[in-house]
């Protein structure tokens, strides 16, 4: 059986995104993910304001918001 890369698997939080609460955090694969589209880009549009800013955790850790990125996603 061929080993996955750990960046080609589906995060358990993306698989269960719908269920998660408004208050949870995902880091930036799920997001990534989301909105189909890299590292460099998700970055670019926290820039331009098209994505929420994400919250620093702890100085390694950053994480955004799931009721922020849901409505994004419902286009408010």
């Amino acid at each position: 059986m061929p080993q996955q890369n750990a960046r080609s698997t589906i995060p358990d939080a993306l698989k269960n995104f719908d269920s998660l609460p408004d208050s949870a955090n995902v880091r930036q694969p799920v997001v990534e993910a989301l909105f189909a589209c890299s590292s460099a880009t998700v970055w670019r549009r926290v820039k331009d304001g098209r994505l929420p800013h994400p919250r620093k955790l702890s100085p390694r850790i950053t994480a955004w918001n799931v009721g922020a990125l849901r409505l994004v996603l419902r286009g408010e």
